[in-house]
Parts: structure tokens; sequence; C-alpha cells
């Protein structure tokens, strides 16, 4: 009989370190809920944003990206300006086991409000946190909650382990700490 997927995260999460710090039930209580939900976990993002904005008048460049593009905040609440974006990171650190592939999709609550949250896949063996992106699709500012809920991550186990992982290609993004700026 398979095991129930919110059991398998739990597991996953407890005995190999798969997420920490990790939430064993769902937080609700006040906040954008986040911890572990029946078929993923939602994530929290951290106090650490980077805001675009438009003082230095560069030219957002994934080649050549000038980090004079944005303003670093670190607070409990970020205001996101109308039509433009912020970086964060999750407050949780992953470890992707070997036969495993995530999937990140924004809450509901934020896209409601016109809040967009965009991050790729975590791939087999990446570790680190991630990074988010998060938009502000609407003509008003736009706030959000540091250490609350922002994405759930969907986690989909194969029944063999992938030729080459995140790890094996020595990934550019692996064993991230902070905000990390696009890298070619």
């Amino acid at each position: 009989m398979p095991i129930k997927a919110d059991r398998w995260i739990k597991k996953m999460a407890l005995e190999h370190r798969m997420i920490e710090p990790f939430v064993e039930n769902q937080v609700r209580q006040g906040v954008v809920s986040y911890g572990l939900s029946s078929y993923g976990y939602d994530i929290r993002v951290a106090d650490e944003f980077k805001v675009f904005t438009n003082i230095n008048t560069t030219v957002i460049d994934p080649k050549n990206f000038d980090p004079r593009s944005f303003v670093d905040i670190k607070a409990d609440v970020c205001i996101v300006p109308p039509n433009s974006f912020a970086l964060a990171r999750t407050v949780e650190y992953f470890r992707i086991p070997r036969n495993v592939l995530t999937v990140c999709l924004g809450k509901s609550t934020y896209a409601r409000c016109g809040i967009i949250v965009n991050v790729t896949p975590f791939e087999p063996e990446w570790e680190g946190t991630a990074t988010l992106e998060i938009s502000n699709t609407t003509p008003l500012p736009a706030r959000i909650y540091a250490n609350e809920g922002i994405a759930q991550v969907l986690f989909f186990q194969s029944d063999e382990v992938c030729e080459v992982s995140y790890a094996d290609k020595k990934g550019k993004y692996q064993s991230q700490l902070d905000v990390t700026l696009p890298r070619v």
C-alpha cells in the first residue's frame, strides 16, 4: 500500500532533512498559511527582499545583471510597487532527493490580490533556499508578509533515480543561502 503524500513528506523532512525548518502542521490562524499540507508543503518568504527600482535607469539583463536595479529591504513587511516585482528567498532550506522533482506554485491568497510567485522546479539533488520572484501585477502597491506562506511546493517521487542530478551537473544555484541574482 502506498504511503500517503503528507506522511511521506513528513518522513523525508524528519529523517532525511529534506525541509529545514519543518513545520509538521499547517499554521493558519491570523497568517497566510504555511507548513505541511495534504500533498505538498506551504513555504514561507524570509524577511530579506530585493525590490526593483528605476532610480538608476538600468536595463534588466540576465547575462549582465546590474545590482543597482534594486533596493535591499530587511523587514517584516515588504511593499512591492505597482506593476513591479521583488526577489526574496524561502525561510526553508531544501535537500531534494535524487528520485524527486518539485513544482512550486503561488498561493491563491496572494494570487487573488494580483500577486504572482514564480519559482523554477527544484531538481533532483538540488539543495538550498529558493529564490522567489514576487510580481505585483496590479496598479496599486502590494504588501508581502515575511515569515508567512507565499507558495506551495508539490513533490513528485519517481520509482527510479534520475541519470544526472542537479548536483551531478554542478548547478549554478546549488547550496544558495541568500537571494541569488541571475547567473549565466
